[in-house]
């Protein structure tokens, strides 16, 4: 058996860590020189230092992108304009797959994609995540409202004087898309979430959203 077949038998998974790669290679004198080759066949692919998937003609299914943000960089969870995009908020394309986190800013370009984390402290970060499944996994993804309130907080550009600043903010600037968002309005976690950042522009941003789409308390 020749090693990428030894390993595609040995791991079931798309995504790896460098200690499973050993194991699959345990009986060979040099397993390092062997995934070297293998990386340079397209056999595998290093997404970043001991994380690892296979190349796309050993792969028994695609990849999916949002597992993998959670175990390149942790503890992380989708959010930010990758999020609001998946929810149908916002009518771009969204090419960077956008994460917070609770450790420092990242940036990761990968042969996969690109991977960007933004730091929250803890109790900011833990609101209204959510767990979801999908083919390559299960992963953490922020709720539709807390997503586009960390889009809100972290956005630098915006700063607003009042709360009538939301309005050109969200509907021209980010494009979002009012009949998708209208029924987040009923959502419980207004009250977990401005606990939870208890700043003015967040406070701001659910007010006007309860006002702007008639919702109560």
């Amino acid at each position: 058996m020749i090693p990428i077949e030894q390993i595609r038998s040995q791991i079931t998974g798309e995504l790896f860590e460098y200690s499973q790669l050993m194991l699959a290679l345990s009986n060979y004198r040099k397993p390092r020189d062997v995934v070297s080759t293998l990386l340079n066949r397209g056999q595998l692919t290093r997404v970043r230092k001991g994380l690892y998937v296979f190349g796309s003609t050993w792969r028994r299914t695609p990849l999916v992108l949002e597992p993998i943000a959670n175990l390149l960089y942790g503890p992380s969870a989708i959010s930010l304009d990758y999020a609001l995009f998946l929810y149908g908020l916002i009518p771009e394309c969204v090419t960077a797959i956008t994460s917070t986190t609770t450790g420092r800013s990242r940036n990761y370009p990968t042969p996969l994609g690109h991977f960007t984390y933004t730091q929250l402290s803890g109790n900011r970060f833990s609101v209204g995540l959510i767990l979801q499944s999908s083919a390559g996994g299960s992963f953490l993804i922020a709720e539709p409202l807390k997503a586009l309130a960390d889009k809100v907080w972290t956005d630098s550009r915006f700063k607003p004087t009042s709360k009538t600043s939301y309005t050109d903010y969200l509907f021209v600037d980010l494009r979002i898309d009012e009949a998708s968002l209208a029924p987040l309005i009923a959502s419980d976690n207004f009250a977990a979430i401005e606990q939870a950042y208890a700043t003015r522009k967040v406070l701001w941003l659910m007010e006007y959203l309860l006002k702007h789409f008639g919702g109560a308390r």
